[in-house]
């Protein structure tokens, strides 16, 4: 099947670089310009992945995708010229996928979207064969539909965010350390840092919290996470 991959930038030049190397990779590439742009051509090509340059002018790529986050759990691979921390760790919790930083190499730019097309593929094929509904308390996962909700109300969960809370409710009494949660949300052999999968159980207790519950995950301090009631708050 040949992934559709949507390449946002401002900068021509870098966008001819990553549609070529992705199309050498045998992947159908569009372009946009601006952020404006990235979001008309996400309603109408319906890409499988989108890389996201975080800075441009007017409407940037975190607010591009935290419009795409409203309705989609696409993945996103971000591009930031600068190497801040504060950009990755903030792309990260409001639903990035991935970073590259610029200067980048176009090979292993390749190479991060086709970890996080697999990884993706991988996700949808086990919740195919689960075929179930997780819940607790009043939470709920529907894997065939990849849904969520909490007392009723649907949240809008990116990817990662859903394979962590299902890596949890799949083991309720257990308590991960990061590095099983990351091999249980990621699927594979990638290096992620503790802050990422901080930053994502961060964003998870953010949605739910706006969803009335404050004990979806609790911490286990010196060693990891683990579900919590998942009760309304009194």
């Amino acid at each position: 099947m040949t992934h559709r991959i949507l390449v946002v930038d401002d900068d021509q030049h870098i966008r001819e670089v990553i549609c070529v190397a992705l199309r050498k990779a045998g992947m159908v590439a569009r372009e946009a310009r601006d952020g404006k742009e990235a979001l008309s051509r996400f309603a109408d090509d319906r890409p499988e992945l989108i890389v996201l340059d975080i800075g441009m002018p007017e409407l940037d790529g975190l607010e591009v995708c935290r419009q795409i986050r409203k309705t989609s759990d696409v993945p996103v691979l971000f591009l930031s010229a600068r190497d801040e921390e504060i950009d990755r760790v903030l792309g990260l919790e409001i639903g990035g996928d991935d970073y590259v930083t610029k200067p980048f190499s176009p090979r292993e730019l390749v190479a991060r979207v086709n970890v996080i097309l697999r990884r993706t593929a991988l996700r949808e094929t086990d919740d195919a064969r689960a075929g179930n509904v997780l819940a607790r308390g009043g939470l709920r996962l529907d894997l065939l539909q990849h849904a969520a909700q909490f007392a009723g109300s649907d949240i809008t969960l990116t990817a990662m965010e859903f394979g962590i809370l299902k890596a949890l409710l799949s083991r309720p009494s257990v308590v991960f350390n990061r590095e099983q949660i990351m091999t249980a949300a990621y699927q594979m052999n990638i290096q992620v840092s503790d802050r990422t999968i901080d930053s994502h159980i961060r964003n998870i207790r953010a949605k739910l919290a706006a969803k009335g519950c404050d004990n979806a995950i609790d911490t286990v301090h010196g060693v990891g996470f683990r579900l919590g009631r998942c009760e309304p708050r009194a």
